[in-house]
């Protein structure tokens, strides 16, 4: 058998084919076997955290990606959420300033070339639809891949609807934007399977050449449309792409995970895609997005927060509160990432939305830190080991396998003593405080089981508790 591998090999090369170089051989992001409400990476259960950019990296000229995965590895977080280029912002769009996907028009880079007719919206000469831009992909496929060395997760939102005309009427899919005389249509049906003015077409191959080009690597999601509640996005166009990924990677190498956006805040998920594996939801505190749908046993996560002011705070207890309730992803809009700050140092004004910052971003790794530090496939949400009260403000979010390892996170109060019912056994008891990632008390519990109450440090805004059973 070697000898004839060889010889075909020798007959291979002497024709001038290129052999096709081995890819990675990491497996693909995909979800626990064990625990499919977690993922699993690089043979490790894993969860995605993390604080930002913009969703610009690539489609943005002037965005240093290199620079900025850098300071999301060096935090050891390890996502970041990208857009193709089908949808691209105007300067000042929701009052973001600096904003990453709001490019000048010649900075501007999308999957497909200009043409050499004039008459772009936002300056310069049209799109056309029916070629591909390759230095499009070379730009994208490298983002990708530097990602990956990085142990960066990319989560890529293929479409995002049109949220107000000036949108759309620099999308290059809008026909007055395009030589191809496709896209005559309100904003309100460009995604949708039948009044979409022969966009459907140019859509189905998008979705094909990005997966397609995006096959070989393993730390790739494939996000159907960012907000589909907007702008007119039906349910059956939603299903229908879902449908198109899968069938893509069909016969290729790699299947990556399908993620669908579902609401703000929360909903109830009917009628799931039975190839969508993670259902994501925006702005989702209190968490009641992973209680309502934990029964679906898929990812549920929280992969774009932001405007709801500028403390660090806001954002650090929304993703405690996702993880500490069973979520597995959580992403918070930075906007100290901008092209020239792209290490996460802009100074935003006051007007900003939302906000971002170094201290956040160590914040959020410390909630990855404290994940990583427990066995939480084996976890679920619960709080039922709980049996005394709390101060009335103090809310509680909790993992737990019960007698082994629980999990806790308290949002609002000075000091909490909860009263808590443990099987017998020894427990090692410790508290860490979210802002320094540093455990401040330590102590073993010799139980005889039941009832005990055990006293946190004093704290400021929230605190995070963690028992683990003695193995003997």
């Amino acid at each position: 058998m070697k000898k004839h591998f060889r010889l075909l090999l020798l007959m291979v090369i002497a024709m001038g084919i290129t052999p096709l170089k081995a890819t990675s051989q990491t497996k693909p992001i995909a979800l626990n076997k064990k625990n499919p409400h977690y993922f699993t990476y690089k043979d490790k259960p894993t969860v995605l955290i993390t604080s930002a950019e913009h969703y610009g990296a690539v489609i943005n000229l002037d965005f240093d990606y290199v620079k900025y995965l850098d300071e999301l590895q060096s935090k050891g977080l390890n996502l970041t959420r990208t857009f193709t280029g089908a949808y691209v912002e105007p300067m000042g769009a929701f009052n973001i300033t600096e904003n990453t996907l709001a490019p000048p028009s010649e900075r501007f880079i999308c999957p497909w070339p200009r043409s050499t007719e004039p008459g772009y919206a936002s300056g310069g000469n049209k799109f056309d639809l029916e070629h591909w831009n390759d230095a499009y992909f070379t730009r994208l496929k490298d983002f990708v891949s530097t990602a990956e060395k990085k142990g960066i997760i990319i989560e890529l939102a293929l479409f995002c609807p049109f949220y107000e005309n000036i949108q759309w009427s620099i999308s290059p899919m809008n026909a007055a934007n395009n030589i191809n005389g496709v896209g005559k249509v309100g904003k309100d049906d460009v995604y949708t399977l039948d009044k979409n003015g022969g966009l459907l077409k140019v859509q189905e191959s998008l979705v094909r050449k990005v997966v397609s080009e995006l096959n070989a690597y393993s730390n790739v999601i494939f996000e159907i449309c960012n907000e589909p509640y907007f702008g007119g996005v039906t349910m059956e166009w939603q299903h229908h792409i879902a449908t198109l990924i899968t069938a893509t990677e069909k016969d290729l190498r790699v299947k990556h995970l399908i993620s669908q956006n579902i609401a703000n805040d929360s909903a109830k998920i009917t009628n799931p895609h039975p190839d969508v594996s993670v259902f994501n939801f925006h702005y989702a505190s209190p968490p009641t997005a992973v209680k309502l749908n934990y029964g679906l046993n898929k990812v549920i996560g929280d992969n774009e927060t932001g405007f709801r002011g500028q403390q660090d705070s806001t954002y650090r207890q929304e993703g405690w509160q996702i993880l500490l309730s069973g979520g597995a992803l959580y992403n918070n809009l930075d906007y100290s990432f901008t092209a020239s700050h792209e290490e996460g140092s802009y100074k935003y004004p006051e007007k900003q939305p939302g906000g971002g910052s170094d201290s956040l971003r160590s914040q959020l790794s410390h909630l990855l830190k404290f994940m990583n530090e427990l066995d939480f496939v084996r976890m679920k949400p619960d709080k039922s080991f709980f049996t005394g009260p709390l101060p009335p403000r103090t809310r509680v979010f909790s993992l737990s396998e019960n007698g082994k390892q629980y999990a806790s996170y308290f949002l609002h109060g000075r000091q909490v003593s909860p009263t808590l019912s443990l099987p017998a056994g020894k427990y090692t008891v410790e508290w860490m405080h979210p802002v320094s990632g540093a455990y401040t008390k330590k102590e073993s519990l010799n139980h005889k089981g039941g009832k005990v109450v055990i006293t946190s440090p004093p704290f400021e805004f929230d605190i995070a508790l963690r028992i683990v059973k003695v193995k003997r």
